[in-house]
Protein backbone atom coordinates (compact mmCIF):
# COMPACT_ATOMS: atom_id res chain seq x y z
CA UNK A 1 0.00 0.00 0.00
CA UNK A 2 1.40 3.36 -0.99
CA UNK A 3 1.43 6.41 1.22
CA UNK A 4 -1.00 8.26 -1.07
CA UNK A 5 -3.38 5.30 -1.07
CA UNK A 6 -3.25 5.07 2.71
CA UNK A 7 -3.88 8.79 3.20
CA UNK A 8 -6.78 8.77 0.73
CA UNK A 9 -8.15 5.63 2.33
CA UNK A 10 -8.09 7.14 5.81
CA UNK A 11 -9.64 10.40 4.59
CA UNK A 12 -12.43 8.45 2.91
CA UNK A 13 -12.89 6.39 6.08
CA UNK A 14 -13.30 9.62 8.05
CA UNK A 15 -15.80 10.87 5.47
CA UNK A 16 -17.81 7.63 5.69
CA UNK A 17 -17.89 7.95 9.48
CA UNK A 18 -19.11 11.55 9.21
CA UNK A 19 -21.82 10.39 6.79
CA UNK A 20 -22.90 7.70 9.27
CA UNK A 21 -22.96 10.28 12.08
CA UNK A 22 -25.10 12.56 9.90
CA UNK A 23 -27.54 9.74 9.23
CA UNK A 24 -27.89 8.84 12.92
CA UNK A 25 -28.19 12.47 14.03
CA UNK A 26 -30.83 13.14 11.36
CA UNK A 27 -32.84 10.16 12.61
CA UNK A 28 -32.51 11.33 16.22
CA UNK A 29 -33.52 14.87 15.27
CA UNK A 30 -36.87 13.56 14.01
CA UNK A 31 -37.87 13.05 17.66
CA UNK A 32 -37.60 16.81 18.16
CA UNK A 33 -35.82 16.62 21.52
CA UNK A 34 -32.17 17.06 20.66
CA UNK A 35 -29.66 18.02 23.34
CA UNK A 36 -27.48 21.02 22.55
CA UNK A 37 -24.42 18.85 21.80
CA UNK A 38 -26.42 16.84 19.27
CA UNK A 39 -27.61 19.99 17.51
CA UNK A 40 -24.01 21.19 17.21
CA UNK A 41 -22.84 17.77 16.02
CA UNK A 42 -25.62 17.64 13.43
CA UNK A 43 -24.67 21.10 12.16
CA UNK A 44 -21.02 20.06 11.85
CA UNK A 45 -21.87 16.88 9.94
CA UNK A 46 -24.12 18.85 7.59
CA UNK A 47 -21.40 21.44 6.94
CA UNK A 48 -18.88 18.70 6.16
CA UNK A 49 -21.09 16.59 3.90
CA UNK A 50 -23.45 19.04 2.20
CA UNK A 51 -20.86 20.41 -0.30
CA UNK A 52 -20.59 16.88 -1.70
CA UNK A 53 -24.25 15.91 -1.39
CA UNK A 54 -25.78 19.10 -2.85
CA UNK A 55 -24.50 18.68 -6.45
CA UNK A 56 -25.65 15.05 -6.49
CA UNK A 57 -29.01 16.06 -5.02
CA UNK A 58 -29.49 18.60 -7.83
CA UNK A 59 -29.13 15.79 -10.37
CA UNK A 60 -31.05 13.18 -8.33
CA UNK A 61 -33.71 14.77 -6.12
CA UNK A 62 -35.14 12.77 -3.20
CA UNK A 63 -37.55 10.02 -4.21
CA UNK A 64 -41.01 10.73 -2.76
CA UNK A 65 -43.26 7.89 -1.62
CA UNK A 66 -46.26 9.35 0.17
CA UNK A 67 -45.01 11.21 3.24
CA UNK A 68 -41.60 9.58 3.00
CA UNK A 69 -38.63 10.90 1.03
CA UNK A 70 -35.63 8.71 0.26
CA UNK A 71 -32.45 10.71 -0.28
CA UNK A 72 -30.83 8.92 -3.20
CA UNK A 73 -27.93 11.40 -3.19
CA UNK A 74 -26.91 10.27 0.29
CA UNK A 75 -27.06 6.61 -0.70
CA UNK A 76 -25.09 7.11 -3.92
CA UNK A 77 -22.38 9.26 -2.30
CA UNK A 78 -22.08 6.77 0.57
CA UNK A 79 -21.64 3.81 -1.80
CA UNK A 80 -19.16 5.71 -4.00
CA UNK A 81 -17.14 6.70 -0.91
CA UNK A 82 -17.00 3.05 0.20
CA UNK A 83 -15.86 1.90 -3.25
CA UNK A 84 -13.23 4.65 -3.50
CA UNK A 85 -12.03 3.76 0.00
CA UNK A 86 -11.51 0.15 -1.06
CA UNK A 87 -9.67 1.25 -4.19
CA UNK A 88 -7.47 3.68 -2.23
CA UNK A 89 -6.44 1.03 0.29
CA UNK A 90 -5.56 -1.36 -2.53
CA UNK A 91 -3.13 1.13 -4.14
Amino acid sequence: MSLIGAVLGYLLTAFVLVMLARMVLDWISMSGNLPEWAVKARDITHRLTEPILAPVRRVLPPLRAGGLAIDLAFTIVFIIALVLRSVAFSL
